[in-house]
């Protein structure tokens, strides 16, 4: 029998914005703004230290907007981003290919369908024990099979398997867009159904699954919901919405990624992890390297 191994899919834009509001402020020698791609240097790296790490790939919305602006109007956009932020993604990019690590930056596509992808390409693959799936974003969980392809909060040490996800959301994973077109996403401008929040789309889903299999009219219902009249209503008139925004909040399984799972087995760093380091003040990385 092959030795298996793991699989790590880092979601690089959740941690360039965690870093850029939690690390401090810190300037290149030209000035520009460098604080969060350091705060991201460090978290990968601890990440590719950890016992067991042995492959690992990084995905980043190098631009926010997707094929999902095309399908909606409202959907997210970069508008507000502070930029301070947005300037560092290209170097935020340089910085986990500096690692060594595969890297996907995304535009037509947004950086949790290449995880996605990835996750349910590689997680069918025999050699691969598990899929950790490095965030917190919930659009992730309906992705999550069983206890193989598994949401790893690495910050709170969370890990949400099939079990998990049931119990936090009241839904399988496999209808988790079902349950953010209900409910809506407002990081993601998703408005979702009017009348329609997270108990009743939870009590709803986990007996029908789907938004198709969920009857029209009420008296129809065979699950009991506080308000059942005016939810089937506004389902009935929010219907065609209903299913454009769970498009939105569906996860692509067909990125192009060029890499095989033999590719994402990590390496060591490059060569240009040193000229990188030196050029936003991140000296005490390469120390610790050495």
């Amino acid at each position: 029998m092959k030795e298996r191994f793991d699989l790590h899919l880092v979601d690089g834009t959740y941690e360039l914005f965690r870093a850029y509001f939690a690390v401090p402020s810190s300037k290149n020698t030209q000035g520009a703004e460098v604080g969060a791609t350091r705060g991201l240097l460090r978290t990968v790296h601890s990440l590719l230290r950890t016992p067991g790490v042995t492959h690992v790939a990084c995905a980043f919305d190098h631009v926010i907007e997707s094929f999902r602006n095309r399908l909606f109007d409202g959907y997210k956009t970069g508008e507000g981003l502070p930029p301070e932020l947005t300037s560092q993604f290209e170097l935020a990019e340089r910085a986990t290919r500096a690692l060594g690590v595969v890297t996907w930056p995304m535009v037509e596509f947004e950086a949790d369908d290449a995880l996605a992808t990835a996750a349910w390409r590689h997680g069918a693959d025999e050699r691969v024990g598990r899929v950790w799936l490095c965030t917190p974003d919930k659009d992730l969980t309906q992705c999550v099979r069983g206890d193989r392809i598994v949401l790893f909060d690495r910050q709170r040490k969370i890990v949400l398997d099939d079990a998990a996800v049931k119990v936090k959301f009241g839904v399988p994973p496999e209808s988790i867009p079902d349950y953010l077109a209900l409910v809506g996403d407002a990081a993601d401008g998703i408005p979702g159904v009017p009348r329609w929040g997270a108990r009743s789309a939870g009590q709803l889903l986990a007996h029908y699954e789907h938004l198709e299999r969920i009857p029209l009219d009420a008296t129809a219902w065979q699950v009991k919901v506080r308000g059942a009249d005016a939810l089937a209503r506004s389902l009935k008139e929010h219907f065609e919405q209903a299913l454009l925004y769970r498009t939105l909040a569906t996860l692509r399984a067909d990125v192009p990624l060029e890499e095989s799972l033999d590719d994402l087995a990590w390496r060591g760093p490059s060569a240009d992890l040193t000229t990188l380091c030196e050029e936003i003040g991140e000296t005490a990385l390469l120390e610790r390297l050495e």
